[in-house]
This record gives C-alpha cells, sequence and structure tokens, in this order.
C-alpha cells in the first residue's frame, strides 16, 4: 500500500537524485502526517474527556504534536528546494536539518508539561471509565502510528532523509505509548488499581527522551559531524579505480544539506606524464564521480615522483616507522632533497584524534629513526647508484595534521 501511494502521488518516484523527486516526498510526508496525525488527536481528545484518563489526552497532545511537526516538516522541504541565491550560495537544504530542530524542542515542550501534570494526577486522582469504543480507538491508533513508521522509513531510505527518519521513530514510539495505555486499562479493570497518572509520566518520558534525542541528532548535523564512512571509501575506492592514479589524500567534504555535499580532494599522478592528458583525467573524474555520488567534487591534480628510487627507498622506510607510532594514519607528499651534507625528506603526516604525541614528539621520532637507520639506507642507495655521504645527516620537514578535517 506504501509503495502504491508514492507511485500515485510522485511522478518519476524512483528518481530520487532530483531535488524536485525529493521535495515531492517531503510534500507527500507532511501531508499523510497532517491528515493521520490529526483524526487520531481529536480521537483521543474525545475519549479522554468521556473516560477521564489524562494519559489518553497526552497521548491526543502527542498526536497533535506529531501533526504540528508534520506541517513544519511540509514548510521545512519547501524551503529547502529553494535554489542558490545571493545570500545563500549553497541552497537552503540546511532548512531541512531547521526544521527538525524546531519539531525537537516543540516535541520536548509538549513532554515536560505533561510529565508536569501527570505528577498532579498522580496526588489527585480521578476515577475512570473505559468503554469499547475508547479500546477500540487506542488500538486502531497503534495501528495507524505503526503504518507511519513503516512510511516514514520507506520514504526516509527513498531520499536519504534524516528528518522523516527521526519521525519513523517518532511514530513507532507513539505506538509504544499507546500500547502501554492498554497496559494500563488492563490493570485497571483486573485490579482496580488506578495507574493512569503513572502511565501518563510514562508517556511524557518517551516524549522527551524522543525530543532529546532529535535534537542530539539534528544538532549533530548541523554542526559538522562526520561524514558518512560508507561514502568517504567508495568515493576513495572510485577515484582510485582509474589507471594512471596513484593515491589520494586531503579529503575534506562539507554538507550543505541533503544533496548540497562539496568534496575537494588531491588527486596523485605521475609527474611525467603528459599535463594535458593529466588535465582531462581529472576533469573525466571531477565529473563522473559527481555524477556517480550526486556530489560537487573539486580534484587537485598533485604530480608525484613514482620513478624516483631515492622516493621509493624513504617510502618504505617512512611507512615502517608510521607503523611504530600510534595513532599516524597516514603520510603523503613525499619529497626527498638529496644534498652534499645532509638529506631533505619532506612530507605530510596525518594523524587520527587518539594520537597521544605532539607534533615536535612525532617530528623527533622521525628524525632519530631515519637517522639510525643510515647504514641500511646507505646500502640501498649504492645498489640504486645514488650518492651518500658517511657524514650526511637526514633531516625531516614534517607538516603533521591531525585528521581532522582530512579523511584520507
Amino acid at each position: 500500500m506504501i509503495k502504491f501511494i508514492i507511485k500515485k502521488a510522485i511522478k518519476n518516484y524512483t528518481n530520487t537524485a532530483d531535488p524536485k523527486i525529493r521535495t515531492a516526498y517531503g510534500k507527500l510526508a507532511g501531508i499523510i502526517g497532517i491528515l493521520t496525525n490529526s483524526i487520531l488527536a481529536v480521537s483521543k481528545f474525545i475519549v479522554g474527556l468521556i473516560t477521564g484518563s489524562l494519559a489518553i489526552s497526552a497521548d491526543g497532545f502527542n498526536n497533535l504534536s506529531d501533526a504540528s511537526s508534520s506541517i513544519m516538516t511540509l514548510i521545512g522541504f519547501k524551503l529547502a528546494s529553494k535554489p542558490e541565491d545571493k545570500e545563500h550560495p549553497y541552497g537552503h537544504a540546511r532548512m531541512e536539518y531547521l526544521t527538525a530542530l524546531v519539531i525537537s524542542f516543540v516535541i520536548l515542550i509538549i513532554g515536560g508539561n505533561f510529565f508536569r501534570l501527570s505528577i498532579s494526577k498522580i496526588f489527585n486522582p480521578v476515577n475512570i471509565h473505559y468503554t469499547v469504543a475508547s479500546i477500540a480507538i487506542l488500538i486502531i491508533s497503534i495501528l495507524v502510528k505503526l503504518w507511519q513508521a513503516t512510511f516514514y522509513k520507506t520514504a526516509s531510505k527513498a531520499i536519504n532523509s534524516s528528518a522523516l527518519k527521526a519521525a519513523a521513530v517518532d511514530s513507532r514510539n507513539d505506538a509504544l505509548a499507546t500500547f502501554f495505555l492498554l497496559i494500563g486499562i488492563a490493570i485497571n479493570k483486573v485490579t482496580g488499581l488506578n495507574i493512569d497518572g503513572f502511565l501518563g509520566m510514562l508517556i511524557a518520558v518517551i516524549i522527551i527522551i524522543s525530543g532529546i534525542s532529535l535534537i542530539k541528532e539534528t544538532g549533530n548535523i548541523i554542526l559538522g559531524k562526520a561524514p558518512d564512512p560508507c561514502l568517504v571509501l567508495a568515493i576513495k575506492e572510485k577515484i582510485l579505480s582509474y589507471d594512471g592514479i596513484y593515491g589520494i589524500h586531503d579529503m575534506v567534504m562539507h554538507d550543505y544539506g541533503p544533496g548540497r555535499i562539496f568534496v575537494t580532494v588531491h588527486i596523485e599522478i605521475d609527474s611525467k606524464e603528459d599535463i594535458m592528458y593529466s588535465h582531462e583525467l581529472i576533469d573525466r573524474i571531477e565529473h563522473e564521480v559527481s555524477e556517480k555520488f550526486k556530489i560537487n567534487l573539486v580534484a587537485h591534480m598533485d604530480p608525484i615522483a613514482v620513478d624516483d628510487p631515492l622516493i621509493s627507498l624513504f617510502k618504505e622506510q617512512i611507512s615502517d616507522i608510521c607503523e611504530l607510532i600510534d595513532g599516524i594514519e597516514s603520510f603523503h607528499d613525499l619529497r626527498a632533497v638529496n644534498g652534499k651534507n645532509r638529506i631533505n625528506i619532506i612530507f605530510d603526516v596525518i594523524c587520527n584524534h587518539d594520537c597521544k604525541y605532539s607534533d615536535d614528539e612525532i617530528k623527533n621520532i622521525f628524525n632519530i629513526e631515519l637517522n639510525n637507520r643510515k647504514h641500511f639506507i646507505k646500502t640501498q642507495m649504492a645498489e640504486n647508484n645514488l650518492d651518500f655521504n658517511d657524514n650526511v645527516t637526514i633531516n625531516t620537514v614534517i607538516t603533521v595534521d591531525s585528521g581532522f578535517p582530512n579523511l584520507c
């Protein structure tokens, strides 16, 4: 039924890379949320007034807040679809995140108010009269909320929407809260215990937890959380799959909202390759990778000495030393200048956030380790007909990067 509704309501529904299709998904989700939640809210308000149950009324207000959230989702997707302008050159896609954040605070406030009312109900209980009709409405509510959760989850996966993903979780929690109400009714019928206030408080806690969870999730996105590692790996593997590419580094990813991901990366090519051919290759990579992953890729061409025996020798030694230092992720931009009295080894090191060494300590370790290997290096250089003075000093010029925002 869900796929049928999506297929009928959205033309070309499978083309989710199109911003217009994405907006259509958001609008459809918003309309369905407004209609179903409004009907549930009104039904529960009526049942709550008839039975005198604060828990059912609280659940009804929860549905009303969900309807309000759906309205904001509808508005948010509409605003997020606006194209870039002078003040917002990267578009308005982050409006979806801001909308989700506002909805989260609304949910949190409503949960807090009902927590307060539920405590009052515990100390001042009121007799509750349940009817078959009221129980039937609660059962229908559970089924509708589970259907909602499935719909939101399906739409969320289709367009990779954090807002709809959060809505799916919220709907699932609502179904769970209403299920608790039915348990309370059963307990009341069997034992005569009135736990309506406690159930109202439990539902309020569920609402509050949902609000906090949504605030945290949306806040992380707005603050700039780490990108999806699967996406980073897929982009890296795709770039490295091209012939003539020897490595990549300094990848940086900026998320300006769904469909607005900007990526920059340094791509290593053979310095001896024809410059026009290399430039054409980098242009092709930018275009094809951008199309495949629906991103905006800008690549920097980084020529490296592929067949230089001195570079190859020190690359092997530096790789070994990196294995000895906890927290070193990788190194790149290796250059070697073979002078009369010293060899300058120049490269960049990327550390992860758990690295316990300071920049100076890392530089000292590399200097000490490379000079301790002078005898081996001398032997290897001799085998490759490279000049090496016994009194030469190996000096490292290292730039240490904490790994942020570099992704590889």
